[in-house]
Formats: C-alpha cells, structure tokens, sequence
C-alpha cells in the first residue's frame, strides 16, 4: 500500500480522541483495493491521491475514547473534474460493505434520482471489477440497491421525493452536490435524528460550490468556514474547501493549482487553460469558471474586515492607564436572550496616540451552556476567561448591566452613549436618571455609513487598540456589508448571520469619539468630509 508521505492527524481531533493507524490504514486499504471505472484509468488500482487519502485517514482513523469515530459529518468542497465521484462511490462501499456494521443502510442522495445515479453507477461498477466483492454482492440495477450479503447491508439510491419517507436507520449517506439541492427537506430528514440507533453514522457530503447563498449548501459551507478559520468548535463535523480566495487573480495558473488538488493527475492544466481563456473571451462564462473550476461561491457575500489587518491592532491596553479619560459608549442590546454589548471608545489624546476600544459583553448564566451547544461558539470559555460575563437567570439583566455601566462611569468620563433605538426604552431612562448624556443612533446608512468606514481606514492605519478582545475579534470577522447605490455602507445583520452586536456598539461609539474628541471642537468629518472607498 502506497503511504501519505506528510501524513499529519487532523487539527480538528478532540482533545480526547486519537489517530488509530490500524483504522487507517484498514479504510485506505479498503478502497485501494478497488478500481477506477472510466476513461484512461479504467480498470486501473484506485491509489489514492494524496488530499483524498488525508480525508479518509482523518474520518476513518480518528477515533473517540470508545473507539468510534469522532466525526459523523464530513463536508467536501472541491472543484469539478477532481475525483469527487470516485471518492463518493468508495466511501460508500466501505461503509456498506466493510465497515463491520450489521444490516448497515447507506444511501445515496442528490437533487435527483439521475444525480444520485452516477455514483451508484460508479460504485456498481467498482463492485463488478472487484472478484472478492463480486462475489459477495448483489447489485439491482433496476431498483438502484446494492446489498452486501454477509451482514445484510445495502446501499440504495433515493428518489427526490424520500424526504416524505421517513422511519430510516441510517449508517452512512452521501450527498452529491450538495449545492443543486432544491431545499433542505431531504438533507434534514436524512441528517436529523436519523442515526441516532447507530454508533457511528457516516454523512459524507461533496460538492462543487454554488451560488445560492439561501441554500442549505451554503449554510453547510458557511459552518464549514467558520470551523476552518476558528470561529467556531464542532468536534463532530469535519470540514474540507479547496478553492480559490475573493480576492485571488482567477487568471493565475498559481491559483489553478491551490483550488484544484488533483491538477495534473484527473485533469490537464490545459483543459483549464482553455476554459480559462474561453472565459476571457466570453465574460458570461466567467462565473462559471470560478464556480466550477476555482470552486468560489460567485454571489457570496465578502466579509469585509481583513482579520489579518485587525490582529495588528492587538495593542495592549491598560484599563487603569485609561482611568478619568474622556470615552464615549456604545449600547447594542439586541434582544433580552440574546448578547448585550456596550463598547466604550476613547479618542487620542495626542496625534501619536490611538483611538483605544474597552468592550464589554453579557449573556443570560442559565443559557449559556445551551448556547455553547447549540451555536458551537466558545462563550463558555470566554466566560472563564473573563471577555464575556453572565447576568442571573435565563434572560439579561439589564438592571446588572445598567450598575455595572454606573460603575464604569465612576473610573471614566463618559460623555456620551450611543445606543440602537430599538428596545432601548426603559434602559435608556434609567441610564438618563444617572446622569448620563445618552443619545440616539440610526442604524441607516446615513449615520453607520461614516464611522464604518473611519473604523476601516483607522484599522488599516494601525491607530486603533483593542487588546485582542476574542468576542469583539469573532463579531468583527461576522460582518457582511452593505452597500447603497451612492456608495454609503453600513453592517447587513441580514447576511452576517453569526452576532456582530459588540462591532455595531464599537461604531457608534467610534463616531462619538470622532465627532466629539476630547473637547468640542469641530468633527473631523467636518474636516476633510465623508470617505469614499
């Protein structure tokens, strides 16, 4: 057997979970004993490439302390013409035929009947080539199932309508193309619940990237994302994309070959080529050749803070050097189940200094483990670690909140707080009645477009210090923009679906902070006018 020379156990093994060579290798094993099916390889031993068989040594040989599998769910995202095919139809097998499992059921799932159909075809197949399977394994082409007879198990196309079908026992189900579903019936039916009675069900989901960003493809990608770049914690779900970046030169055959892992070995450079410079001639087709060809979601919104630039700014920041400073607050109370976060920005003193951001973030004590759960976001750590702090009961406390911004008064000169009109009412009088200047904040683009983008040219100049605070980094890194006609921009909490409420307070307060400073002279804006990018 061929070995994965860098062969590294995956960065997404549990803290409790270990890499079982002998698992491994059984499931590389496995599948190398099969064969390629179509064009010049058919026929031929199907060896593995190298990102292929680190997918597989990760799922297969990732093991819990009870010595199943970690991860149940398996995201592939891989442009076309990759081997995705051949990769699905192996897994499949393995899970239905050599995978221990009695009476196991696997199925086989995409936007159709048809779709679904080219695996099976690939695996039926894999199986005739195969003497030890062929032996052992009964194919009904008319009905698409597979049945390994030794434990009875089956792997079985579904219709498009087997959402309505419920009742399945499932051990393993591929999803092709994920992107092409039409909704999300068939995926939740077929991922919710319906594994529970196995000990190590298998959901091994490949696809090429789409475009619908509604779709539960890009909700799948989107969470795969977010565990790739550490935004969130799933130990469950493991997460692969090979694809080109927004901001990579699509025309670059460097970028060709960072999306595409197996360029060169099942398709030639100059197939890209040609499609590459057939889009050049044709601009119609060039969403397609990022889709298809750099894997990139072509309507997919851009998150618009570069992490990289933000991190710079990690300036330490000294709380009791801050003491009788002038700062202005910003209040985003969201809902009372949900974040509150108020922000307190203090303009530079001198022209060397920066504008310095003191966040502060609270949810209700008894959701929090729910939350951790259910949003797989480290609150629970952040909370340990003293970023994020919890008021009694399963709602905020907004009397809590309300002493705890009294006291902040007493250490800073707070002049102002800015705050989100909504659901602000009864917090907003109280915080009057302790002498505060409070004041309303549109959430339009006329008053969140100026400071969105004075946060960005200050971010970029490295003038602001935020201390590397890990909520109000995670809420930076959520936010999706949007853009008027005009071109005034302001955070969209539509398409920043994860929580961008202590970057919303962090504005407002910055444009207190700069219109405001630390006397009342004339607001920079006033200045040198609104920035355009």
């Amino acid at each position: 057997m061929r070995k994965l020379k860098k062969y590294k156990p995956t960065a997404f093994m549990a803290k409790d979970s270990y890499y079982d060579k002998d698992a491994a290798d059984y499931a590389v094993n496995f599948i190398e004993c099969l064969s390629h099916t179509k064009g010049k390889w058919s026929g031929k031993p199907f060896e593995l490439i190298d990102w292929q068989e680190q997918i597989i040594r990760d799922i297969f040989g990732t093991l819990k302390p009870n010595g199943y599998r970690q991860f149940n769910t398996a995201y592939i995202e891989i442009p076309k013409k990759m081997g995705k095919s051949e990769l699905a139809a192996a897994v499949a097998l393995l899970l239905c035929c050599g995978d221990g499992e009695e009476r196991a059921e696997v199925y086989g799932c995409a936007a159709d009947r048809q779709q679904a159909s080219i695996v099976f075809e690939v695996a039926a197949d894999m199986v005739r080539m195969s003497p030890a399977l062929s032996k052992r394994v009964k194919i009904l082409s008319a009905t698409k199932r597979i049945v390994f007879q030794p434990t009875n198990s089956f792997y079985q196309v579904l219709s498009a309508e087997a959402y309505s079908k419920h009742g399945f026992n499932i051990h393993g189900v591929v999803f092709d193309e994920l992107h092409t579903q039409p909704n999300r019936k068939l995926f939740d039916v077929m991922t919710k619940g319906s594994g529970d009675a196995r000990t190590q069900p298998l959901y091994f989901l490949i696809t090429t990237a789409g475009s619908d960003t509604k779709s539960i493809c890009y909700e799948t990608h989107q969470k795969a994302k977010d565990l790739l770049e550490g935004r969130k914690v799933d130990p469950t779900f493991y997460p692969v994309i090979y694809g080109a970046d927004e901001s990579d030169d699509w025309t670059d055959p460097k970028v060709w070959k960072k999306a595409n892992p197996s360029l060169g070995i099942t398709v030639g450079i100059d197939k890209v080529k040609a499609a590459c410079e057939s889009a050049k001639q044709n601009p119609a087709e060039e969403n397609t050749f990022r889709q298809l060809r750099l894997n990139q979601w072509v309507k997919q919104a851009v998150r618009w803070m570069p992490m990289d630039r933000w991190d710079k700014c990690a300036f330490a920041v000294n709380e009791e050097d801050l003491l009788g400073r002038v700062c202005y607050g910003g209040l985003d109370l969201s809902s009372s189940i949900d974040i509150t976060a108020f922000v307190l920005v203090f303009p530079p003193e001198d022209e060397d200094d920066k504008y310095v951001v003191l966040p502060y973030f609270w949810l209700p004590e008894e959701t929090l483990n729910l939350r951790v759960n259910r949003d797989h976001v480290p609150y629970d750590v952040w909370e340990k670690q003293g970023y994020l702090k919890t008021t009694e009961g399963n709602v905020v406390h907004y009397g809590f909140i309300e002493k705890f911004i009294e006291s902040l008064g007493e250490k800073y000169n707070i002049r102002e707080i800015a705050f989100d009109r909504w659901g602000a009412v009864q917090m907003v009088q109280n915080l009057e009645g302790m002498g505060f200047t409070v004041v309303p904040f549109g959430q339009g683009f006329k008053d969140m477009s100026p400071p969105t983008k004075e946060l960005m040219k200050l971010t970029l100049e490295e003038k602001v210090a935020h201390g590397g605070h890990p909520v109000l980094r995670w809420m930076m890194d959520n936010i999706f923009i949007r853009t008027d006609p005009a071109g005034n921009i302001k955070p969209d909490k539509e398409k920043s679906t994860e929580k961008i409420d202590g970057a919303v307070a962090t504005i407002m307060a910055l444009d207190r902070a700069i219109r405001c400073g630390n006397d009342t002279s004339a607001s920079v804006y006033d200045g040198r006018g609104l920035l355009v990018f």
